[in-house]
């Protein structure tokens, strides 16, 4: 694990991302390579859709501009190996055609103050077609600790143990690992069989294990990582049907509500 991709554009999550990236760059001794994406406007069809189109292209281009002049300036005085990519398009498209090689992906939870894009259907599409993990940032997220403490928000199916053994890596320099499951009786895999297999690896974690009917489980994973003071949470997408279409709706909500960072695979 040592390709750190990241997107790469002027909004106010940016440096949650910036920071994010730098920290995993680092801790993993990898190499960091940003993704400026220029996004294609989309302006209701009239008579002057098509320069109205143009003008904000322009506009975004200048505003990408200026950001990739100032990240690019202060990337130049950070202890990390690092390039850059500009594109033009939808965010999901121009990402997915950098992460051939990459290892991680880092990207919002959302993206400025709008709800378009939707950065929960950009994170499914990312997802669905890269086939790695990503790591979706709080806006207001000052560093990620690699260092600290992961939780494992176990489910038992294919995408949790596939996100867990492709982030062996990072895992490995967590001071503490701890797996979480909320049972639910639909478990293909036990989260004891996921310590065994992480302590093959030289990681240790301690498992916790609730039976809660009650409760959602994205509100006990919350509440376990809140009590357990976790760092970040690593787990696989919940989700039913088609993960194209949309998330299911634990993760839609860990997305929407958590106060960490998310690393998430399918």
């Amino acid at each position: 694990m040592k390709n750190i991709l990241l997107l790469v554009h002027a909004d106010d999550g940016q440096e949650a991302r910036l920071q994010t990236a730098l920290d995993l760059t680092r801790a993993l001794d990898g190499h960091l390579t940003c993704i400026d994406v220029t996004q294609s406007p989309v302006v209701a069809g009239d008579l002057y859709a098509g320069f109205g189109e143009a003008v904000m292209l322009t506009d975004e281009r200048e505003n990408e501009a200026k950001n990739r002049a100032a990240l690019t300036e202060r990337l130049s005085h950070e202890d990390v190996r690092w390039d850059w990519t500009d594109a033009t398009g939808d965010i999901a498209s121009c990402v997915l055609e950098a992460a051939t090689l990459a290892d991680l992906i880092v990207l919002n939870r959302t993206l400025d103050a709008y709800p378009l894009p939707d950065m929960r259907t950009i994170a499914s599409r990312i997802l669905m077609h890269a086939r790695k993990p990503i790591v979706a940032v709080p806006e207001n997220l000052e560093r990620l600790n690699a260092a600290g403490r992961a939780l494992i928000a176990w489910d038992g199916q294919a995408s949790a143990a596939d996100t867990m053994r492709a982030c062996v890596p990072l895992l490995q320099l967590a001071s503490d690992v701890h797996i979480f499951m909320a049972r639910d009786g639909a478990e293909k895999t036990e989260p004891t069989e996921a310590a065994e297999y992480l302590s093959r690896h030289g990681v240790h974690a301690s498992v916790k294990i609730v039976d809660d009917g009650l409760h959602a489980p994205d509100a006990l994973i919350a509440e376990e990582a809140a009590l357990w003071h976790a760092d970040y949470v690593l787990m696989g997408a919940y989700s039913h049907g088609r993960l194209l279409e949309a998330f299911g709706g634990v993760t839609k909500r860990m997305l929407t509500k958590s106060k960490l960072p998310l690393v998430l695979g399918h």
